[in-house]
């Protein structure tokens, strides 16, 4: 069930009605694991006794780690990234078209189970509560609670990744009465803004990056269309992320924020400190410090931004693309670590526009490696922005509408938000109607979120 189904709006307004009904209000949080067994299941039902499985194991092995930590959280973690790796990396060894791939019934009908959506993130969930719970030695949360925060449905599929340390205190009552609603409108219209009007409509264009239709393009339109989707892939997922944060508040569960204007980034390490926020912090929580961090000289902490970034990119997906994406995202931190300093100490206006556009140049075409997952169509993609085009009938592609469905996101990377919010807060409410105005008139042909594949 997406969430810009008609559907889904159904069914958050009678969960919604629900919810906080005062004869329902001790069967919150049971109302909640519902609903989110419901959502996942909607689209993928044969898999609800997978994501059964992965929350009452995680559970099985975190009341085993609070009594001796040593032991079980290493197994209990390595349940989770078996699960992830299993569904994950499967079709690297098989042809999921053969009518039988093993002669053993069970683990045939494993291999043939698609790729349930989501995996990679409710994995991270599980690891987090393993990880914070232990290091706490508290008391074993409720199944329900555990149920609740692997599995709540604003974030199940896409994310934020939200540590178990920040939501489990937040398991409790709540009250109409406590709901910023006004904050979670604005939350919930502006993703819907971003994801229908911005992202939907610029996939139009760049669908056109795709083997083997690259092929019709121009040169320039190569270049071009990586920008789009520089901006595309932003406007998808905050859009996600703002949905889903505002659905979070309508239920009383603030969940982090996920984005912070990642293009106005002037160095790669700072870009990561903005964009998919849950995943960097997650990365640097329970792998880049595990693993020694900066801590064990220079050389090491060169290997180990190598390692997480490397993993990170595997992490979003089985293929030579997804890996260098990654590499190349560790070697610029590695490359730009020893100038960080310096390049701080003489920080003026036009060196800050210089690194900001260097940052946003190497982001975007690195964007070329997530967009193809076929490593040679990658390099295919790539190759031709740099050759002259010799296809007598090139693709026609609108400047003009590309500029108008770019423009949301380069608007909000100028920051003008401070503005609204401080002396024109007055036009506020003019803003967020002509969102809903475009949104409703100028949505682009439905797609699923890019995340949905993760």
């Amino acid at each position: 069930m997406t969430f810009t189904s008609w559907q889904f709006g159904a069914f958050v307004a009678i969960i919604f009605a629900a919810y906080y009904l005062p004869a329902l209000r001790t069967f919150q949080v049971h109302l909640l694991v519902f609903a989110s067994l419901f959502f996942y299941g909607h689209g993928q039902p044969e898999l609800l006794a997978l994501l059964a499985v992965a929350v009452f194991g995680t559970y099985l092995f975190l009341v085993l780690a609070l009594r001796n930590r040593q032991v079980w959280l290493p197994v209990g973690i390595a349940f989770n990234l078996v699960l992830l790796a299993f569904f994950k990396y499967k079709l690297l060894f098989i042809d999921p078209a053969s009518p039988s791939l093993v002669d053993f019934a069970p683990l045939d009908f494993l291999l043939k189970l698609p790729l349930p959506i989501g995996i990679s993130f409710f994995v991270f969930h599980n690891i987090s509560l393993l990880v914070d719970l232990t290091r706490q030695k508290t008391a074993p949360p409720t199944l329900t609670g555990v149920f609740l925060y692997i599995i709540f449905f604003p974030q199940l599929v896409s994310g934020p990744i939200t540590r178990a340390e920040m939501f489990m205190p937040q398991i409790k009552p709540k009250y109409l009465a406590d709901v910023p609603l006004v904050e979670a409108a604005k939350w919930i219209l502006t993703g819907f803004f971003f994801k229908l009007y911005v992202a939907n409509n610029l996939n139009e264009m760049t669908s056109y990056m795709s083997f083997p239709l690259y092929e019709t393009l121009q040169t320039q339109d190569r270049w071009l269309l990586v920008f789009l989707y520089s901006y595309q892939i932003y406007a998808d997922f905050f859009g996600y992320s703002a949905i889903a944060i505002g659905l979070g508040l309508l239920f009383g569960y603030r969940l982090p924020i996920n984005f912070n204007l990642p293009y106005i980034a002037t160095s790669f390490s700072e870009f990561w400190t903005r964009w998919h926020i849950s995943l960097s912090t997650w990365l640097r929580t329970y792998l880049y410090v595990p693993l020694g961090g900066n801590r064990h000289g220079i050389w090491r902490t060169y290997l180990n931004l190598m390692i997480v970034m490397g993993l990170g990119g595997l992490w979003h997906g089985a293929g030579l693309s997804y890996l260098m994406w990654g590499l190349m995202h560790g070697l610029l931190l590695v490359l730009e670590r020893p100038l960080l300093g310096r390049l701080a100490s003489i920080d003026f206006a036009v060196l800050r526009a210089a690194r900001m556009t260097v940052v946003f140049v190497c982001v975007t075409m690195l964007w070329i490696f997530f967009k193809l997952p076929n490593f040679d169509h990658a390099v295919g993609y790539l190759t031709g922005m740099f050759t002259p085009s010799t296809n007598p009938n090139p693709t026609k592609l609108f400047y003009s509408l590309a500029l108008l469905y770019s423009l949301p996101v380069m608007i909000q990377h100028l920051g003008f938000r401070p503005l609204f919010e401080g002396r024109l807060r007055w036009a506020e409410p003019y803003l967020y109607g002509s969102m809903a105005a475009l949104m409703y008139l100028e949505a682009g042909p439905e797609t699923s979120f890019i995340y949905f594949q993760f």
